[in-house]
């Protein structure tokens, strides 16, 4: 059997007469679907999009990582610009579930405003817990952790590089 949201209750007797008993629908939907977080993530997602790279400001200024976890088809792409040492802010866009949508979105949130250290700091369990994430879906915030670690990786990367000769 195919899984059916169910947003209204009529609808919901007339398909299942009897078959749950006296489970009431609404317990039915917030043990089967997305925690009160998630859905405000998913539905209202903080800072989606991606910085212009072809932009000269830019340059030098975001780092850029694409993870992904080819299980589930889940894959984040996260972007922060950092200023003087800090987070001056962060993109994402994301393939994915849910859980995988909001993760991301959450993290681009703890991150800004923090210095690079601060930031590799994040754990996936502050993203896990802040979101009600059930066990299934902890590898969202795993990704989004990793994300994170490796944008901050490929800015420091690039603050590291011999800058080209300019005639």
């Amino acid at each position: 059997m195919l899984p059916v949201k169910i947003t209204n209750s009529s609808l919901f007797s007339s398909i299942y007469p009897q078959s749950l008993g006296k489970i009431r629908p609404s317990r039915l939907i917030q043990q089967r679907f997305y925690s009160k977080e998630v859905h405000d993530h998913f539905f209202n997602p903080r800072n989606a999009g991606s910085f212009d790279l072809n932009d000269p400001a830019n340059k030098d200024k975001v780092g850029t990582a694409i993870v992904g976890k080819a299980a589930c088809g889940d894959v984040i792409k996260l972007q922060v610009k950092v200023e003087d040492g800090k987070i001056t802010d962060a993109r994402f866009k994301t393939f994915g579930c849910g859980s995988a949508i909001a993760s991301s979105s959450y993290a681009t949130e703890l991150i800004k405003g923090k210095t690079t250290e601060e930031a590799l700091q994040l754990r996936n369990t502050d993203i896990a817990a802040h979101l009600n994430l059930p066990p299934v879906k902890i590898h969202c915030s795993l990704l989004a952790e990793d994300a994170v670690k490796l944008a901050i990786d490929d800015y420091k990367n690039k603050q590291n590089k011999p800058k080209e000769f300019e005639h």
